[in-house]
């Protein structure tokens, strides 16, 4: 596919197919198949060390793969140019799992900082841009505060603020959820669903919180042992009976995903008679 082409009307936003990734001798993806639909809720879910990060790092032209395509609204990432792949990713939000904003400016700045980056734009519009997405996380109030003043839920919001400052086509969040407050986590929900339903974003979560991404998401894919172990909707998977989502989804230490890291045998090793885990 052309680098450029645009993609046929309903086509999924991002289509992936064949990915295959090694890193470090470890095959991290073989194979995946992926389709993330415009104007909905994915999360990516899975067990810790199974590619989530990669996959995101993938969409976004970091990191190419070994093989495989990935086309993100009409781009070929893996053949796209430097300047395709920047302009692409003027087109993408990314919430860090830790927020990432920079601790010498004001939330202000903080929210401003893609605009002034990236823009010409005069001070006046620059200003009702950044107040109107505070306004939408409710951190107006904020704006004059150092993020040293602001609790983990409120800078969350104020990075979910500078994620959205240039209205994205693609928002991706990395682990959203991690130690927020009910109030917040509740809020962020929200957020999500509303920036969804109100501006046609494409949501993708990286997530581990299955109950709070049960509220929130149209699909799930859970990404295990290279491949797509399972996909479908919240209530679908959580009923599924796949041993992959059985083990996931209830936290079973029993399962595809060893708990324990491969070791001599644990009685061998400490010098006990009879053997045996």
């Amino acid at each position: 596919m052309n680098a450029t082409s645009a993609p046929p009307p309903n086509e999924a936003l991002i289509r992936i197919r064949g990915l295959r990734t090694v890193l470090n001798g470890k095959t991290i993806f073989d194979g995946v198949d992926l389709d993330i639909p415009r104007g909905g809720v994915t999360a990516i879910m899975g067990p810790s060390g199974t590619g989530k990060t990669t996959l995101m790092r993938h969409i976004t032209g970091q990191l190419p793969p070994d093989a495989g395509e990935i086309v993100v609204d009409g781009v070929d990432v893996v053949r796209a140019s430097r300047e395709q792949l920047f302009a692409l990713r003027e087109k993408i939000g990314y919430l860090f799992q830790n927020s990432a904003l920079l601790t010498d400016f004001t939330v202000f700045e903080n929210v401003a900082f893609p605009l002034r980056q990236q823009l010409r734009l005069p001070e006046e519009l620059v200003r009702n841009i950044v107040l109107t997405k505070l306004q939408a996380v409710g951190l107006r109030g904020a704006a004059e505060l150092m993020p040293s003043e602001l609790s983990g839920g409120m800078m969350r919001r104020v990075a979910l603020a500078r994620a959205i400052v240039r209205d994205p086509m693609l928002i991706i969040y990395d682990e959203p959820f991690v130690g927020l407050d009910p109030i917040a986590l509740n809020q962020i929900l929200k957020l999500i669903r509303t920036l969804n339903q109100t501006l046609g974003i494409t949501s993708i979560l990286v997530a581990h919180e299955l109950a709070a991404v049960r509220q929130v998401a149209d699909r799930i894919h859970l990404v295990a042992a290279g491949k797509i172990a399972a996909a479908g909707a919240p209530e679908e998977l959580s009923r599924g009976d796949s041993p992959w989502t059985r083990q996931f989804f209830a936290g079973e230490a029993d399962g595809p995903v060893p708990f324990h890291y491969p070791a001599p045998d644990y009685a061998a090793e400490l010098g006990l008679s009879g053997g045996g885990a």
